[in-house]
Parts: C-alpha cells; structure tokens; sequence
C-alpha cells in the first residue's frame, strides 16, 4: 500500500460495502425460491471478504498466514457437507 492514498482506498472500500448492502436489501425483496438463502450467503461472502483483506490486512499477509486464515473455512465446508450428506440421506419411515 505504499504510494497509495489510504482515504481513497477507505473510500472506494466504504462505497462497495454500502453498495453491497444495498444489493442485498434489493434481493430481499424479491423471492427467488430455493435460491434465497444461496443469494443472501453470497453476498455476506462477499462482503466478509472484503472485510478480511483490507481490514484485517489479508491482502498483504505471507502464504502462511493465509493458510491459517482459510483452513477454518475449509472445516466449515467440510462440516457443513458431512452434515448436507446425512441429512439428505436419511430414509424417513
């Protein structure tokens, strides 16, 4: 970030955060069906991603501190497939 403006940065990274917000207010108010949740995830994905890079500095870490950051993610994945997976294979009487 040396030799760049920092309250341009701040700026561009404030307007796509509200325009994001803006676009998720905007979904909700229609009904996509099964895809509303998927949407509404996608957006807060988006947003936190936003958030985790220039916030908390991820753009400019090292490699090894990206792994720390996405291996929670990935157990989460995990978790949340193992868990799809049961319960999507159930048999009901």
């Amino acid at each position: 970030m040396a030799g760049s403006n920092p309250y341009k940065t701040y700026l561009n990274i404030f307007i796509l955060l509200m325009f994001l917000t803006f676009v998720t207010v905007a979904v909700a108010q229609f009904d996509f069906g099964a895809l509303n949740v998927p949407i509404a995830l996608l957006v807060a994905s988006i947003k936190a991603g936003v958030v985790a890079l220039h916030f908390m500095h991820l753009k400019y870490e090292d490699s090894m501190t990206w792994v720390f950051a996405l291996y929670p993610i990935f157990l989460m994945f995990l978790l949340i497939g193992f868990s799809a997976t049961d319960i999507f294979t159930r048999v009901t009487n």
